[in-house]
C-alpha cells in the first residue's frame, strides 16, 4: 500500500476516534414519546413499580433552588429546567438529550446553576459542558447579549419613569 493511502486512512481514523468522543445532541419528538407509551400501556409494560418510583421522586423533587442548593451531586432530577443533561422545547415538547452516550450519573456538571455559581469560566469549557463546539458557545453568547440590549433599549430609563 502507498505511503499516502496509509496517512489518507490514519486520517480517517483520527476523524473516527473524535467523533466517537462526543456524540451529537439526539432529539426526540413528544408524539413519538407518546407512541411509545400508549404502546406500553397497550402490552402492559408500564411496570407498577415504575410508575411508584416516578411518584416518589415528584414528591422529592426539589421546588426552589433552596431546596437543592445542598441536595446530591449529581442531580438526577432531568426533568428540572435547570439540569444539563436535556433540554425541553416549550413550543413542540420534544425532548434533547444533550449527551446521548452517557448516564446522568457519569456528567462532571449537571446543574446550570452549579455552573453559574463558579463564576467566569471560557468558552471552552462551557462547550464541554453543554457538548457544543465552542464557536456555537459564542454564538448563542452573542445572540444572548444582542436580545438583553434590545429589552433595556425598549424600555425607559429609571429617571423617566413615573413613580407609583
Amino acid at each position: 500500500m502507498s505511503e499516502v493511502k496509509q496517512v489518507e486512512e490514519g486520517g480517517d481514523q483520527a476523524q473516527d476516534d473524535l467523533s466517537q468522543e462526543r456524540r451529537r445532541s439526539k432529539t426526540m419528538s413528544r408524539k413519538e414519546m407518546a407512541r411509545d407509551l400508549r404502546r406500553r400501556r397497550l402490552t402492559g409494560q408500564v411496570d407498577p413499580e415504575e410508575a411508584d418510583l416516578l411518584k416518589q421522586m415528584d414528591d422529592t423533587r426539589p421546588r426552589t433552588r433552596a431546596d437543592c442548593v445542598n441536595g446530591p451531586r449529581p442531580c438526577m432530577f432531568v426533568s428540572c429546567k435547570h439540569n444539563l443533561y436535556l433540554d425541553v422545547n416549550p413550543e413542540t415538547g420534544s425532548i434533547k438529550l444533550n449527551f446521548p452516550d452517557k448516564e446522568i450519573w457519569e456528567l462532571e456538571h449537571t446543574c446550570a446553576l452549579d455552573v453559574a455559581e463558579k463564576g467566569g469560566i471560557t468558552l471552552e469549557e462551557v462547550g464541554e459542558i453543554m457538548n457544543l463546539t465552542r464557536e456555537r458557545i459564542r454564538q448563542v453568547e452573542t445572540r444572548g447579549l444582542m436580545k438583553l440590549r434590545e429589552a433595556t433599549e425598549a424600555e425607559p430609563p429609571v429617571s423617566a419613569r413615573k413613580p407609583m
